[in-house]
Formats: structure tokens, C-alpha cells, sequence
């Protein structure tokens, strides 16, 4: 293994997802898949293709490079296309393009309002909707009869945009979406008056001006998010979805029973989704969920088939159960993860059973007969879709894990080629199942180590936090960076501990009112488990190092624990929780009037004095998540507790530090700091003399 390459690497493929395909679509008639991939794993410019799903041929539709605009930008982001896929919309440096997906053609670039973005095609592709400067913009496919159709009202509104919506819960951003007959628009309008606005200043240029932004922390005003029908002949009906109660627009839409919303309580114990009545903009309830500490929002759900059956999700019998029409038709320890639509009399879903949270399938469940059937097998975390009688399997990880095929019905599969480089250090875990919550983990060791020759000091490399699994059967970046540092004379653990996804509502929700405690203990317990099969882990020699809410852990875990921690890493981590994400921070921690002792307790800041082990602070100056001003006040409590600790800022750095340009710089100074506390020297993990 190359060892010595893997932190450069990081920065260079861009965690391995340059070269990999990606943002995925089948034709109705599941004879093509549209996607996007750059021309090797170095390579930043996304390029827009299509594949025969029959022979596997590859058909490049729009390069970048050759539309005299270079790669801004990484290239084509993203795309949209009509109900038939005939026609794809994306946007590069501001510019508009479309092209026809049957290839023949060159991409045409309209002439519109500038900068041009979120292009999405009518259903029938006879017109592009587009947003710019706040406007909801409507141009004809030929690139005529360019006009607004939604302009600000205000000096803070802007229409369609959908980092207020579905961002945080599905992951898709969306704002605005098409009536099925193309004459209409439901899009949402988004008053930011309220919100309190930011600054980050992110680089080191003095003469440089801040970046302003508007950002609602916990407790903090939110935005005031409504939705508008607006038609092309001028008319517009706003929707009233009672935006009083139901603080935030969870997700909306447009099938052919009419448009729809999902909304939800500010306190996410009350979700609703709601029929609109297209004429005068009133609402009728379709279905309601409530819950006590939140309810869970699934990807995909709620939903309607085109029967106008409603898909959502119960969460019973200890499981997070598909339901139809209100009714669980999955079994009791079969989580679902996300539904990923519907064709025919079929719906198509992911979930993670319950004996094995590591692996994650996709399943289907026909409508006629409730038969339920697993679609893929094997280890991985899987996803797809299913169009026209083709399926499309998507197996995550990084090379050779991740893989894609497309299967035609009655046809052998079709492997969809990733360009994406192979990591230098390939992670090697053993999967451990530890103490009495069989807590999923794994250890990694030096491939060097020999059972019973040396003990090892211990670096707990945890992420913990409800967005993301680590111990899957999907090796990712994260997988291949354990590795690493395992290589350099470590015991690397990695543990998912309680409030991470996939085991099932009570796992997910021990964290309410104290999001801390309970991670922190599990990753207490996982080490001493750990340490208690292979006696080489040297418990008097512990790090934790961590970065978002692993970072977040870190720092808990070395302030809670100092008996068990002796040093830590923490980038990006959130200090206060009064200064995080409100939608984030209310859902476990509910309002911050309401309940102020759940922020003081989980609040670093007032834990500063307490610090007695060496700790490293790292933060990008540009970080719109998790604002510097976490890691400057924590630095600010501990000086003035005559606490001390090393503090690294990266200016031109946002919330992701591995991965952009000071990566390599970065391991490397965690690296030194981590060898320096826990007495190693070399590469091999002796203890310093």
C-alpha cells in the first residue's frame, strides 16, 4: 500500500467521486440511463452521458470541455429532464444548455437571464423553468419567450429556491415543480427578513469583504416559507398550508391527482401532507403522523401512486414499517430507509434488516398480491431505481466496491463503468459486534501487526451522529482514511453507536434531550470491549479524533471521559449548541426556552474548565455549516480557563476539511499531534522512550 499517497489523493479525486457516475435516470421505456460522470478519477469536469441499457454502449451528450466554458464549477452539477427524457437542462458558469438526450445533436445554449440556475424541462419539454436573482424564469426550449413568472416582492423573498424545503431531509433541494400539463408551476416563495444574518469572512485577504449569509440557529427566527401556483398566462393563487403551525415545507409536488405539500410543526412532532386544490389554493389533509420526540422524515414519503395510494411510514412494533394507505404492509424488523418510487403495481424501496443494520437492499412490494421481493443480495448498501422493466442497481462504496448495473427484463446485467481511482490504502476491517447493544464496529489494524508482538495505542475515528452510518458493508473515503492512519501505528475503531440510522426508531431517538451522553458512553463501551478480544489495543493510550459531528463527539468524549480519552481531534465541531441549526438542534433538544438546560449541558463552552487532556481545534474559515465561530469561542472559554489547546484555521475552507486543498497538510498535522500525545514514534507504534 502506498500509504503516503492516500492524503493527497483525497484532494485530488475529490474522496473518489470524480470518474464515478452518478445523478441517475431512466428512460419510461428503460432502454437508457442518463448520467453523469468525469472522464477519469482526476478528472473535474462532469460530463453528461447516456447508455444503452441493452448493449452497454456509452453515448457522451454534453462535455464541458468543448462547450468553450471549460469545467466552472466541477463541470455539469446536476441536470434535469422532461416526463420522457428527451431532453436534458443544465446549467455551467450561469449559462442555460439543453440537449436532446437521443444524441446527433450538440447541446444548444439559450439566451436568457444570467446567472441561470435549477433548469428543470416541462413534462412535455416544450418549455425550461429556471431560477435567477430570486425569479421563477420561463423559456421556451427554442430559447424564445424568455419571462418571469414569479419576481421578488419584497427585498428578502425569493421564489423556488430549496435549501429551505427538502434539503435537510431527503437530500434533494427543490423548490419548484411542473403541473403535469405544463401550464402551471407550484414553487415555493422564501422570506428571509427574519432570519439573522451571518458573516464569514473565509479568507486571508484583509481587503477581502465578508460573505454574508442567513442562517437560523436554535431558537433563532426562521424563514417565512409559503407556496404559490403560478400560471404562464400571468395568474397566480398563493396556497394556504397554515405556515403558522406548520413552520417548515418538508417537501411538495404535482402528479396527476393535483399538487401537494408535506409540511411540519417547528417542534417535528407533527407532520402533514396535504391535497391543494390547484383553483383556489386550499388544502385538505391527507394523512397526519405525530410522534413524541419527532417524527422521522423518509426520502421519498409521503407519496402517491398513480392509483392515488398514499406510501408513507409507521414507526411500530420496534420498526420503521412501509405503509400503504396508513396500513404497515413490511414486516416488524425490517427498516425502511427511503422510498424510491413506484411503477405499476409495484413499489420500490430500500431497508436495512434488523440482524444486519451494515448492509442496506432494495426491495419490492407489489400492489395486487403484497408480495414482498428483494431485489439485490449480498453485502453493500444499495439503491436504484426501476423504469420500463429495467432495473438500476447502484452498490456505494468506493473502487472496486461501488458497482452499477442496469438489468432489461429477461436480459443479463450491464455493468455501468466508474473511472474513479482506487484508493492507495484500501481499508481492512474486522467487523466487531461488542457489549450487551451488539454495537456495530470495526477495527482496523496495521497491516504490519503481528497478534501479540506490540500493543498498539488506540485512535477512536468515530462519525456517530443520526445522518450517517459508518460500519457498512460500503467501504467509502472514510474507510480507506482509518486504514491510513492505522498504517502509521494505530488501532483505529470505528463504532456506530446509538443515534445513528438504520437500527430502528428507539436506536435513533436514545439521543433526544441529550445527544452526548448516550454516544459518548457507547464509544466508551466499544473500546473496552474491543480491548478485551485483542489484548495488543494499549487502553492507557487513547485518542478520539473526529470531524462535523464526529468532531462534535471528540470533544465531548475528551471533556466527558478524560479517564478513557487522552487526547483529541475535533474539525468542524459544533461547541455551542445554541449557535447550530436550529431544525437540527430543536429536533433532539427541542426549543431552547422551553428546555435551556439540555444546550448548557451539552454546551462545550461551559465544560471549557474542564479540559485536562492535549486538544487539537481545526476549522475552515469558510464554513457555512458549523460557523468558526464555534471552534474561536471554545478557544476563547479555554484561554481565559487557562486551558491549553492548539487551534488550526484554514483559511478559503468550508465545512468539509478532507478533500479540499489542505488535506494533505491537514492529516499530516493531526497526524504529528496525535504520534506526539500518545508517545509514538515511527510508523510502526512503539512507545517513545
Amino acid at each position: 500500500m502506498e500509504t503516503d499517497a492516500l492524503p493527497g489523493q483525497l484532494h485530488r479525486t475529490r474522496r473518489f467521486t470524480l470518474g464515478a457516475p452518478g445523478r441517475f435516470t431512466l428512460t419510461p421505456d428503460g432502454t437508457t440511463l442518463l448520467f453523469l460522470r468525469s472522464r477519469a478519477g482526476d478528472d473535474p469536469a462532469r460530463c453528461l452521458w447516456a447508455l444503452d441499457s441493452g448493449s452497454g454502449a456509452e453515448l457522451l451528450l454534453a462535455d464541458p470541455s468543448v462547450l468553450s466554458l471549460g469545467a466552472p464549477g466541477g463541470g455539469i452539477r446536476s441536470y434535469a429532464t422532461d416526463e420522457g427524457a428527451r431532453c436534458a437542462a443544465f446549467t455551467l458558469g450561469g449559462a442555460l444548455w439543453v440537449v436532446d438526450t437521443a444524441g446527433g445533436k450538440p447541446p444548444r445554449r439559450l439566451d436568457v437571464v444570467e446567472p441561470a440556475a435549477e433548469p428543470r424541462p416541462d413534462p412535455a419539454g416544450r418549455r425550461i423553468a429556471y431560477l435567477t436573482g430570486g425569479a421563477l424564469r420561463v423559456v421556451a426550449v427554442d430559447g424564445t419567450d424568455d419571462r418571469a413568472v414569479a419576481v421578488p416582492d419584497g427585498p428578502h423573498v425569493e421564489f423556488g429556491i430549496g435549501d429551505h424545503t427538502a434539503a435537510m431531509a431527503s437530500g434533494e433541494e427543490r423548490g419548484f415543480w411542473w403541473a403535469p400539463d405544463g401550464r402551471r408551476l407550484l414553487v415555493a416563495r422564501v422570506d428571509s427578513a427574519a432570519v439573522p444574518l451571518w458573516h464569514l469572512g473565509g479568507t486571508a485577504d484583509p481587503a477581502a469583504r465578508p460573505r454574508a449569509v442567513r442562517y437560523t440557529a436554535a431558537g433563532e427566527p426562521v424563514a417565512a416559507v409559503t407556496l404559490r401556483i403560478v400560471g404562464l398566462d400571468g395568474t397566480a393563487t398563493d396556497v394556504r398550508c397554515d405556515e403558522g403551525t406548520f413552520t417548515y415545507l418538508v417537501n411538495a409536488g404535482w402528479d396527476r391527482h393535483g399538487p401537494y405539500a408535506v409540511v411540519q410543526t417547528r417542534d417535528q412532532r407533527t407532520v402533514r401532507m396535504l391535497a391543494v386544490d390547484a383553483a383556489r389554493g386550499g388544502t385538505t389533509v391527507l394523512a397526519e403522523q405525530r410522534d413524541a420526540h419527532w417524527v422521522q422524515i423518509v426520502p421519498g414519503s409521503p407519496a402517491r401512486t398513480a392509483a392515488g395510494t398514499l406510501l408513507a411510514h409507521a414507526d411500530a412494533d420496534g420498526t420503521r414499517r412501509l405503509t400503504v394507505d396508513g396500513v404497515p404492509v413490511t414486516p416488524p424488523g425490517l427498516h425502511l430507509r427511503a422510498v424510491l418510487g413506484t411503477e405499476d403495481d409495484e413499489v420500490l424501496f430500500t431497508a436495512s434488516d434488523a440482524d444486519d443494520p451494515t448492509r442496506t437492499h432494495m426491495w419490492s412490494r407489489n400492489a395486487a398480491t403484497g408480495a414482498l421481493r428483494r431485489l439485490t443480495g449480498g453485502p453493500g448498501v444499495h439503491t436504484g431505481a426501476q423504469r420500463g422493466g429495467t432495473l438500476l442497481v447502484v452498490a456505494e462504496g468506493v473502487a472496486p466496491h461501488g458497482r452499477v448495473t442496469v438489468t432489461r427484463r429477461g436480459a443479463a446485467p450491464v455493468p455501468l463503468a466508474s473511472l474513479a481511482e482506487r484508493p492507495a490504502v484500501e481499508g481492512r476491517p474486522a467487523r466487531l459486534v461488542l457489549g450487551s447493544r451488539e454495537l456495530r464496529s470495526d477495527l482496523y489494524l496495521p497491516s504490519w501487526h503481528r497478534p501479540g508482538t506490540a500493543r498498539l495505542p488506540v485512535l477512536v475515528d468515530p462519525y456517530g451522529g443520526a445522518s450517517r452510518q459508518r460500519v457498512v458493508s460500503a467501504p467509502d473515503w472514510r474507510s480507506a482514511l482509518s486504514q491510513w492512519f492505522a498504517e502509521q501505528g494505530f488501532a483505529v475503531l470505528v463504532t456506530d453507536g446509538r443515534g445513528t440510522p438504520g437500527r430502528g426508531p428507539a436506536w435513533e431517538r436514545a439521543g433526544h434531550g441529550d445527544l452526548s451522553g448516550p454516544a459518548v458512553e457507547d464509544q466508551v463501551c466499544a473500546l473496552h470491549e474491543a480491548a478485551a478480544r485483542h489484548p495488543d489495543l494499549d487502553l492507557g493510550r487513547v485518542a478520539v479524533r473526529g470531524s462535523s459531528y464526529g468532531g462534535t463527539l471528540a470533544l465531548q468524549a475528551v471533556l466527558r471521559r478524560p479517564d478513557v480519552f487522552h487526547a483529541a481531534v475535533a474539525a468542524s465541531a459544533v461547541s455551542d449548541n445554541l449557535l447550530y441549526d436550529a431544525r437540527s438542534r430543536e429536533r433532539f433538544l427541542g426549543h431552547p426556552e422551553q428546555f435551556p438546560g439540555r444546550y448548557d449541558a451539552g454546551s462545550a463552552l461551559g465544560a471549557a474548565a474542564r479540559l485536562t487532556r492535549p486538544l487539537l481545534l481545526i476549522h475552515g474559515l469558510d464554513d457555512g455549516n458549523v460557523h468558526p465561530a464555534h471552534t474561536l469561542r471554545l478557544s476563547e472559554a479555554l484561554l481565559a480557563a487557562g486551558r491549553p489547546h492548539r487551534v488550526l484555521l484554514l483559511p478559503g475552507v468550508g465545512h468539509q476539511v478532507v478533500g479540499s486543498a489542505a488535506s494533505e497538510q491537514v492529516l499530516r498535522v493531526q497526524l504529528r499531534f496525535l504520534r506526539a500525545q500518545l508517545g509514538v514514534i515511527g510508523g510502526r507504534g512503539e512507545p517513545a522512550p
